[in-house]
């Protein structure tokens, strides 16, 4: 017991000493949940932000900074959806480097499925509609990020990183998931997932609450498998560190996810629980992910 507890006061101590404090993890969580809030309006208005796009890759000169906008294609990564850069900002200074490649969903309907019946149809107007939406909030993100970056270049005594990217994990027949990626660093760093996932049976973007039947309480059972893969962990590794059933800091202590906890489906169709840098550990933990067993939900699962 002894030996755990020094081991939890030398990591607060990395922790408030090489790391973002607290407040400052907060104001970010809270920058990024202001993010999530504008995007929700830019979705109301998405043909004029994509003509808004389409005019900004127009006028917008390259700098020195090395602004550029690709538009470089990878190759089809799933049934109905492949992904484009549609933005590829750069710069690099003494103090200052960002490398931020902004993502873009492209519905592409084969043409031997396109039109065959009404389905298909519906399918790949939802698709497209969860494509502009997912592209609206990607979107509203990254250029708050550039501008932020922008902003705090002009300081010439600070220094500064921010990095954007993304992956297609996890894409199957059913599901296709892109995650972004971003990465912040002044003095310390901070690092926060995205992860946008479409159904392509029906076009929805998939949300949590989708993959379990109507009222059923899945928060509980998947909350319940997190903490005991936590104090498992812990156990088996004095390196690793959870805020659980902890007295010293009890409000930073993990209790249950909430219908907003970000999660993916992998290859083997179980849920895979995400969470950000300062979540549900310290700082040096990184972004931290939960395969939850397919029979700790096999009864309410669709």
């Amino acid at each position: 017991m002894g030996s755990r507890e020094e081991k939890w006061n030398e990591m607060k101590q990395e922790y408030h000493t090489h790391h973002m404090s607290k407040e400052q993890v907060n104001l970010m969580k809270k920058r990024i949940e202001t993010a999530k809030k504008e995007s929700r309006h830019t979705i109301r208005n998405i043909a004029a932000a994509a003509a808004a796009a389409v005019v900004i890759i127009s006028i917008l000169p390259n700098t020195s900074s090395s602004v550029a906008y690709a538009m470089s294609r990878i190759p089809v990564l799933s049934k109905w959806v492949e992904v484009v850069t549609f933005r590829d900002y750069q710069f690099e200074s003494e103090r200052h480097n960002a490398d931020i490649k902004v993502p873009e969903i492209v519905p592409q309907i084969p043409a031997e499925e396109a039109g065959n019946t009404e389905d298909t149809g519906l399918a790949k107007q939802k698709v497209k509609k969860s494509a502009e939406e997912i592209n609206a909030e990607i979107k509203t993100i990254t250029d708050r990020l550039i501008a932020e970056f922008k902003e705090n270049a002009k300081d010439q005594e600070g220094y500064q990183s921010m990095q954007v990217t993304s992956e297609i994990i996890a894409t199957t027949e059913q599901y296709f998931t892109l995650k972004l990626e971003c990465y912040q660093g002044a003095g310390s760093g901070a690092e926060w997932n995205y992860f946008y996932t479409i159904d392509l049976e029906n076009g929805e973007r998939l949300q949590l609450k989708d993959l379990f039947t109507e009222g059923s309480d899945y928060i509980t059972p998947i909350s319940e498998n997190i903490k005991q893969q936590m104090k498992k962990q812990m156990a088996d590794d004095e390196n690793v560190f959870y805020w659980i059933d902890n007295t010293d800091t009890p409000e930073w202590n993990f209790e249950k996810i909430t219908d907003e906890t970000q999660f993916y489906l992998n290859n083997n169709g179980e849920i895979v629980i995400c969470f950000n840098e300062g979540d549900v550990a310290p700082m040096y933990m990184g972004c931290v992910e939960f395969i939850i067993p397919k029979g700790t939900l096999s009864a309410i699962r669709k």
